[in-house]
């Protein structure tokens, strides 16, 4: 995978050559280029941003030279390489960027990240790059607002880059973690030693036994999904817990019921109907 990312402060990415990610650079795993917006002006001050159309506060980052630098690292769109490299633009206003979005941005061949700064840059940018067909995502890391998109870059590019193969040494160790496949946070973990300030390690985990040890943590994966985000238990497919799970999910306050029919009389079967987790009723 090839990634550009393009910012006013380069520097700022310099964390992109430590850990897993670095090592994947210099292993010719993942081939990531960090650029100076300001390559890309045409004045003596190196000029980017200029002020709002319309009266306000703040500063707008400026089209043309988000244009020149973007044309030069998009591949043009209906290439052979598949439509062209993808244009991350992280903004607080775009959608949340998720384990999902992650995933998906991995299987890309190449993705180039605007990174904005100020008010931010010029709508026309990525309403310009959609309408030449391009593949743009409006992305944000969360409901606040940074300085700039480096933070967010930063995130965008670790949570891709160790999903690509040979990047974390143990594959296995992504299957099981939060907002994996399975929906749920990940249990807790723990190592040695046994006992630790009069807290000890849950004997089970001691015990050798791998089927009670699968159990236990995912039981305590649907505890604490429910405790701490039971918005994902919400989206959950009922039709993949067993009936251990749904006694888990029960103690915890929630139940699993067929999902709403569509009011007819022709209508699904109330046995037919997908059934859906939602919080317990008292009764």
């Amino acid at each position: 995978m090839r990634i550009d990312i393009v910012t006013i402060f380069p520097d700022y990415l310099a964390a992109l050559d430590l850990s897993l990610v670095g090592k994947a650079r210099r292993a010719g795993l993942l081939d990531l280029r960090v650029h100076d917006l300001r390559d890309w002006t045409r004045d003596r001050h190196r000029t980017v941003d200029d002020t709002p159309f319309g009266g306000g506060a703040g500063m707008v980052m400026r089209p043309d030279v988000w244009g020149s630098a973007l044309d030069d690292l998009l591949v043009p769109a209906g290439t052979a390489s598949g439509g062209g490299a993808r244009l991350v633009i992280p903004t607080p206003s775009g959608e949340v960027f998720t384990q999902r979005h992650a995933e998906a941005l991995a299987g890309e061949g190449h993705l180039v990240i605007a990174c904005g700064r100020y008010e931010g840059i010029d709508a026309r940018v990525a309403e310009h790059y959609r309408g030449a067909g391009h593949r743009v995502s409006e992305l944000s890391i969360g409901d606040y607002v940074l300085n700039g998109g480096e933070v967010a870059a930063l995130v965008m590019v670790e949570a891709v880059g160790r999903l690509l193969p040979g990047v974390v040494g143990n594959p296995e160790s992504l299957v099981e973690e939060s907002h994996g496949a399975a929906g749920l946070l990940e249990y807790p973990v723990y190592t040695k030693p046994p006992s630790w300030q009069e807290h000890e390690v849950p004997e089970v985990l001691l015990s050798g036994h791998h089927a009670r040890i699968d159990r236990w943590r995912r039981d305590r994966a649907l505890e604490r999904t429910a405790q701490r985000r039971p918005d994902l238990l919400s989206a959950l497919d009922a039709g993949d817990l067993d009936a251990h799970d749904r006694a888990v999910l029960a103690d915890a306050g929630w139940e699993v019921v067929a999902g709403p029919g569509d009011g007819g009389s022709g209508g699904a079967s109330h046995e037919s109907r997908p059934a859906v987790v939602r919080r317990g009723v008292a009764e």
